[in-house]
């Protein structure tokens, strides 16, 4: 959560937050491997959560790694084969946002869009593992919202200049443990200005999260704090007819069953 000078990691009680001294956010806690013990243990002022301004879950993740076409019926919305492989992009750390934060509306860009996800935060070192071995890497689940330029992101085959703007991309509003979240029965849900674009269960990713960190294992070191978007569903903007966008004023909210919700208004 942010204050005056920063931000610290907390947990949260009920309706409270109680502040972890010595740790600037989750990732710095997660760097500790008896990370879930002592935010346990940790004890002191409550802070109501209402009023509370909200960092990313993970401010400063050494790689944001993304899948995308993950979910079988957004793969066949956009008109494309089911993947052998997942495809993989990558963001930059302070492409992230807070869950409640304003998002900039580029004045380049014509066609933002919404696409509601999973994400993954790593807690563990992780390289080269099985996906048993994956599973037991993995700290938590958030929510995430791969707010796009769809205009940038068809300039060429790359995606990476319509995915990496400036704090677009909402992470929060908490990490919740694995034993506390079931991807087989969640549901996400993205809507915009109270109207639902995306009711979907996670149970269809074509690429469960533990298959996703055991992949990207392969090649590259994953870090605690580290961060893994697990794809959208149907039901974006760009994909629908006529076509719809974001426009400032508008407000985006993702919520995963037991995840909380982004929820961001276009500014």
């Amino acid at each position: 959560m942010r204050q005056p000078d920063g931000t610290i990691a907390a947990r949260k009680e009920g309706d409270d937050f109680i502040p972890i001294d010595g740790y600037a956010d989750v990732g710095a806690l997660l760097q500790d491997p008896d990370w879930a013990a002592i935010a346990a243990r940790t004890s002191g002022a409550r802070l109501d959560a209402a009023p509370v301004a909200l960092a990313p879950t993970v401010v400063q993740p050494t790689k944001v790694i993304c899948a995308g076409l993950n979910y079988t019926s957004h793969i066949r919305e956009m008109g494309h084969e089911l993947p052998s492989h997942p495809t993989l992009f990558a963001k930059f750390a302070d492409t992230l946002a807070g869950a409640a934060d304003t998002i900039a509306a580029p004045a380049e860009e014509e066609c933002l869009d919404w696409e509601g996800e999973l994400a993954v935060v790593v807690g563990r070192p992780a390289y080269r593992v099985s996906e048993s071995e994956a599973i037991d890497s993995i700290a938590g689940y958030s929510v995430a919202n791969d707010i796009s330029m769809r205009t940038w992101q068809h300039r060429t085959s790359q995606w990476l200049q319509g995915k990496a703007w400036l704090a677009s991309t909402p992470l929060g509003p908490e990490l919740v443990t694995p034993e506390e979240f079931d991807a087989k029965t969640a549901w996400l849900t993205t809507s915009v200005n109270g109207e639902v674009m995306q009711r979907h269960a996670i149970s269809d990713l074509l690429f469960e999260p533990a298959q996703l960190v055991a992949y990207i294992s392969s090649f590259t070191p994953l870090h605690p704090g580290d961060v893994v978007l697990t794809g959208t569903p149907g039901g974006v903007g760009v994909a629908r007819s006529p076509r719809r966008s974001l426009k400032p004023g508008d407000e985006v909210t993702v919520a995963i069953d037991r995840l909380g919700q982004t929820r961001n208004r276009i500014g």
